[in-house]
């Protein structure tokens, strides 16, 4: 990420804790991977039924089913589970990168709305391009892809002159992202690297086992929640 320039003067500038990840943001954390060490105590059949119940299906929403709780709570659960350990690590990694510096800015509470925005439009694009398909969507990537899409908001710039490092500036405008080498590289980079997931190269399965079209809209939940959700300017966490 790119780094604002110091304009401080020589032994001026506060050390930087060696640790820096948000509090919510390990709450987080704790929380996807908790959920993942019961999962994993359970029978095949009650993980099954948890895996029915808190996935994100879209079948779930045709005319003749009914309409339950799962149908309400699943556009956000889903993002709280994962399928494989190494699923879930690089979910949590890139939460760590991309969600402190933004969970610094907008705030523990602010942060926890944004996640839940971004996992139901992640969510929602993902049901209008697959409206009756009956396989489980889980992962936390869609609510990082909206995180991701934050950070690109800021031009990538971390203000790491603060005790927590945190996005800094004001928000780019899509013009102004535009006109930002580093941050149309990652789009572009970023755009490929999910278009090779949802021709299933990255799988080696033609249907493709990521849910490529939540990554998308959880970017696109990103870049509208954090225009919604930021602090006014000038307040910190």
């Amino acid at each position: 990420m790119a780094e604002q320039a110091s304009t401080e003067q020589p032994g001026t500038r506060q050390r930087e804790p060696l640790f820096t990840i948000a509090p919510v943001v390990l709450l987080f954390i704790a929380i996807c991977c908790g959920v993942h060490l019961v999962r994993g105590a359970l029978s095949p059949e009650a993980d099954f039924t948890v895996l029915v119940y808190g996935a994100f299906i879209p079948l779930r929403y045709s005319p003749e089913y009914a309409v339950d709780i799962s149908s309400f709570l699943s556009p956000v659960t889903y993002s709280l589970l994962h399928g494989s350990w190494v699923h879930l690590a690089i979910n949590m990694i890139w939460l760590a990168a991309f969600g402190s510096p933004l969970a610094h800015r907008i705030g523990a509470a602010r942060f926890a709305g944004f996640w839940i925005f971004t996992a139901a439009g992640a969510a929602a694009v993902h049901f209008l391009v697959h409206p009756f398909d009956a396989t489980p969507v889980i992962g936390a990537s869609g609510a990082v892809s909206g995180m991701m899409a934050a950070a690109a908001r800021f031009g990538f710039s971390v203000d790491r002159h603060m005790r927590r490092p945190a996005f800094h500036g004001p928000r780019l405008g899509i013009r102004e992202m535009a006109g930002r080498r580093n941050t149309v590289v990652f789009l572009v980079v970023w755009l490929v690297v999910n278009l090779i997931a949802g021709l299933g190269w990255l799988t080696g399965d033609e249907s493709g086992a990521i849910a490529w079209e939540a990554h998308i809209g959880g970017f696109l939940a990103g870049l509208v929640g954090i225009i919604l959700l930021d602090r006014p300017r000038g307040a910190r966490s």
